[in-house]
């Protein structure tokens, strides 16, 4: 019978949605809420955005398992990405011709 008890006194109960405050996302769900958008607007794989941005081919893959970056380093990603896109630097990220395969 101890059993039993120690299931109800853990078992979850259901909680009704009305009146429950919807969670508020924190800074870095925003950040990648914001990489996700840049990823999609300029076509670029995670793991680029990665390296080019943080220095770290898996940081866009962290951050989607849940990763909370340091300060400094999502004040550095959201200013690299705006630095991106006001240099225009979409046309150096283009593919390289290959000239010597003919």
């Amino acid at each position: 019978m101890e059993r039993i008890g120690n299931i109800e006194r853990f078992a979850v109960q259901a909680v009704p949605l009305i009146g429950v405050p919807i969670r508020q996302p924190k800074g870095s769900d925003m950040l990648l809420r914001k990489v996700e958008s840049f990823l999609k607007t300029h076509d670029m794989p995670a793991t680029k955005f990665g390296r080019l941005a943080a220095h770290d081919p898996r940081f866009v893959l962290d951050l989607r398992l849940g990763r909370i970056p340091r300060p400094a380093t999502e004040a550095r990603t959201l200013g690299w990405m705006a630095e991106f896109e006001a240099s225009g630097s979409a046309a150096t990220l283009e593919t390289k011709e290959l000239s010597h395969a003919v």
